[in-house]
């Protein structure tokens, strides 16, 4: 058989036709497949493409046959992602805030370009997007390569840092100071993207900092090694993150809460399983001590729950959380 100008493209578009039109569920004829990449400008022979099937096999191609009521077909039954885990990935781009609308909107298309024409439905049709809270920064992709690249290289880096203003303007914090910073992990809590970094300028010795990644522009990577390399030795992020709401600094403490005993999913919900929570003879109630960064949003999260949570030590911690709840009263006033 003379072959045709796109013979040589034969096994790619096979590969294509079998990615996208087949699944578990959806499979296609011989004569299918061969009507197929004529259309493609390939002629094909049964022969040469169970040849073809063979040598996509060798590459991972999971290419099943099956006979039904007379009907054979050829399936693509493993594929890279399974369809839960591509929900999931659809779950998280358009639940994600630092993702902008158009940017969520681009990547769940590139999601559903990962499975077959028939899964891609299915994907589609969860697809809630166009109300979601977003960032407006679209520029937090390029950002956050930036500072991996950073990282990777052991350089620190340099932005600039805004937050909103009244009228709905960004507003350069300390009249549009350069941060310097040596950039060691990044971290998605409460929906947003941070980067915790070690600042050598705060402070006697330096410290660890945490910035919200997309209120910062004009990154640029520096020529300089980062620095603070000692306090990330031991460094645990996931407690880090434990400790502190909402990402939002304050003092470590260990402070000791008793709360009302069906609050004990929430606690362990937001501190861990390995908490220990101790009974209190003769109440409904049980203790538990957790160490946090103290802040007003920490000390918000405890008002959520009324008075089944109270603060029992230390009493400067219990004297704040008074504090705030006389101002959130004369307020009202």
């Amino acid at each position: 058989m003379p072959k045709s100008q796109n013979q040589k493209l034969k096994l790619i578009y096979l590969a294509m036709l079998m990615q996208e039109k087949t699944d578990d569920e959806h499979g296609l004829s011989m004569s299918e497949i061969i009507h197929e990449l004529d259309l493609c400008g390939i002629k094909a022979e049964r022969k040469s493409i169970y040849n073809d099937f063979e040598a996509l096999s060798t590459v991972g191609m999971d290419i099943e046959k099956r006979t039904e009521l007379g009907r054979t077909e050829y399936y693509l039954t493993g594929r890279t992602f399974e369809l839960p885990e591509l929900k999931l990935l659809v779950d998280a781009v358009q639940g994600s805030k630092f993702i902008t609308r158009k940017k969520s909107e681009a990547l769940i298309r590139k999601i559903e370009g990962l499975a077959s024409i028939y899964e891609a439905k299915k994907l589609a049709r969860n697809v809630y997007v166009a109300n979601r809270i977003k960032t407006m920064n679209e520029s937090i992709y390029y950002t956050v390569d930036d500072i991996h690249s950073a990282i990777n290289s052991d350089r620190q880096i340099s932005f600039q840092y805004f937050k909103w203003n009244e009228k709905g303007e960004k507003k350069l914090r300390h009249n549009g100071k350069i941060y310097k910073v040596s950039p060691w992990a990044l971290t998605w809590d409460d929906e947003n993207y941070y980067l915790v970094a070690f600042d050598a300028d705060a402070g006697e010795k330096g410290m660890i900092k945490h910035y919200r990644v997309d209120k910062m522009i004009r990154m640029k990577v520096l020529d300089e090694r980062r620095e603070g390399a000692e306090h990330f030795k031991n460094f645990d992020m996931a407690l880090y993150s434990r400790k502190t709401f909402g990402m939002y600094s304050g003092k470590d403490e260990h402070v000791t809460l008793r709360c009302r005993n069906q609050l004990a999913d929430p606690i362990i919900d937001r501190f861990g399983q390995d908490v220990l929570m101790r009974s209190v003879p003769g109440e409904d109630c049980f203790d538990v001590t957790v160490k946090v960064a103290v802040s007003p949003l920490f000390l918000t999260w405890l008002m959520n729950f009324g008075g089944d949570i109270k603060i029992i030590a230390p009493e400067y911690v219990a004297a704040q959380q008074i504090e705030l709840a006389g101002k959130v009263i004369d307020a009202y006033k």
